[in-house]
């Protein structure tokens, strides 16, 4: 079995101090890391990380504020924590994880592309902040591609689709509903917003292959891939998205392997808050069912947030394992979250939880891990262990020798634009204005007409015909004066 990650040392009454650690067998079983800003979260998520890593688990992060990157180098040059580690009876021994860089944008990191398809209109919708109509047209656009075979790679494809659906709006209607060209309108210019914050770099080929998050190096650590969401973090619906999708997409692609003995790659979900924000419904749905089945794919998933009550409970109850750091009671939503989180651990005599909360200093934790049986420890005071990272970032020079040296170099750094929906539509309007037009019928013949002055002649003709012959006669000649004057005869 795996040893378990040393997370915090308690201290005990009569000296000394008591070790807790998370049971890799149990990581699956999700966690939650919380505190105010400035309490500790990040040392606490880099420990976690670093002993994932060392257990030759894969890693996934966002770092959204720039600071993780010094993960990638040996740390311990930091005077608050080697003293840390001599008031817990530690040897810091600094050591380096193997790291590999993503960014949407490209500039820190290999870029992270998925396509359009891949995306799909749910999560879709959401980045663009569709109404439920307009939501519904999305879904015509992908059906009709789907049905077509058209490819919806990149924002262009995507485009065209739109536009192909509303020229077509009459053909579809009988098959998929009113298809409303305000709707497509609407879309078009959500699209445009989100081009204009360099969402379309995120769509394109070559797209993020999930092996590559599953990596570990020679040595068998493993890999800790990080996000660089400095600038993403910024369109704070395309950040949560984008984590969702990924989170998606390891749940749809990897087999079931039930409670293994670690987990197959543990992924944090850093500002955890910004996936419920707002969030419709059937997307929060779509979380709750995600979190509560990936376990079984052997991923664990740990929310990074300020305050507990940012998580629903129905996501919330499925974090087993916990640190908890200081929050501050100001307000009553503040005091709301305090009373909460006492609540939600397992009750310790010797702990009078909603009071430490408030009173916990930097890099101190209320922890609770679950046991052997995974029934949860009974919360315990604890402090967190330094990690064995360096804590600063890595400079411009160090972050290009990373890349350099990843193994996702090349894989990712130049696009691709093959033949998809964009240009399939494109050649078929070429093609229809090439095409010859098609030959017109035979005109009818016009009818015969006579000219005014001919027409007064005829008639004086049948008023002279009518008295010097007789009336039936005259009726005769009429007949076919009137026939001549207005084609009603046989002869032309």
């Amino acid at each position: 079995m795996p040893d378990p990650i040393l997370v915090a040392k308690a201290p005990r009454a009569g000296g000394g101090f008591a070790d807790l650690a998370l049971l890799p067998r149990l990581a699956n079983r999700h966690g939650l890391v919380a505190g105010a800003t400035g309490t500790g979260k990040t040392v606490t998520l880099r420990v976690l990380a670093e002993g994932f890593s060392r257990l030759g688990v894969p890693v996934f992060l966002a770092d959204v504020k720039g600071d993780l990157s010094g993960l990638a180098r040996p740390g311990g040059e930091a005077p608050k924590l080697v003293e840390r580690a001599q008031q817990l009876g530690l040897a810091l021994a600094p050591e380096a994880c193997p790291v590999a860089f993503l960014d949407v944008y490209g500039e820190a990191g290999h870029p992270l592309r998925t396509t359009i398809s891949e995306m799909g209109p749910l999560l879709l919708a959401r980045v663009l902040g569709l109404n439920d109509v307009q939501a519904g047209v999305l879904n015509v656009a992908f059906r009709v591609a789907d049905e077509g075979g058209l490819l919806l790679l990149d924002l262009k494809d995507l485009r065209a689709m739109l536009e192909h659906v509303s020229e077509n709006a009459a053909a579809l209607r009988a098959r998929y509903g009113n298809v409303s060209p305000t709707s497509v309108g609407a879309i078009q210019r959500a699209l445009l917003a989100l081009e204009s914050q360099g969402g379309d770099r995120l769509f394109g080929e070559p797209a993020l292959a999930l092996e590559d998050l599953l990596r570990t190096d020679l040595s068998g650590r493993g890999q800790v891939t990080v996000l660089h969401a400095e600038k993403l973090i910024r369109a704070p619906t395309l950040y949560a998205t984008l984590l969702l999708w990924l989170l998606s997409e390891l749940f749809e692609q990897l087999p079931e392997v039930g409670d293994p003995e670690k987990p197959r790659l543990v992924f944090f979900f850093d500002e955890a808050h910004l996936l419920f924000d707002d969030a419709p419904d059937e997307l929060r749905q779509k979380v709750e069912q995600v979190v509560r089945l990936v376990r079984s794919k052997g991923v664990g998933v740990y929310f990074v947030t300020q305050n507990p009550l940012d998580v629903p409970d129905a996501v919330l109850g499925q974090l087993g394992n916990r640190v908890q750091h200081a929050l501050r009671a100001f307000t009553p939503r503040d005091q709301k979250a305090v009373r909460a989180a006492a609540e939600t651990f397992r009750a310790n005599p010797g702990v009078d939880v909603e009071r430490a909360i408030t009173e916990l200093g930097v890099g101190e934790a209320l922890v609770s891990f679950l046991d052997e049986k995974g029934t949860p420890h009974p919360v315990e005071r604890a402090w967190v262990l330094p990690p064995r990272s360096r804590l600063a970032p890595l400079t411009a020079e160090e972050r290009a020798q990373v890349m350099a040296a990843s193994p996702l170099r090349g894989r990712y750094d130049a696009p691709v634009d093959r033949e998809s929906a964009y240009e399939r539509l494109q050649r078929r309007a070429e093609e229809a204005a090439a095409a010859p037009p098609a030959p017109a019928g035979r005109p009818a013949p016009a009818p015969r007409t006579v000219g005014a002055e001919a027409a007064s002649a005829l008639g004086k003709m049948a008023q002279s015909a009518m008295r010097a012959a007789g009336t039936q006669l005259g009726r005769e000649i009429m007949r076919g004066i009137l026939g001549s004057m207005f084609g009603g005869g046989r002869r032309r």
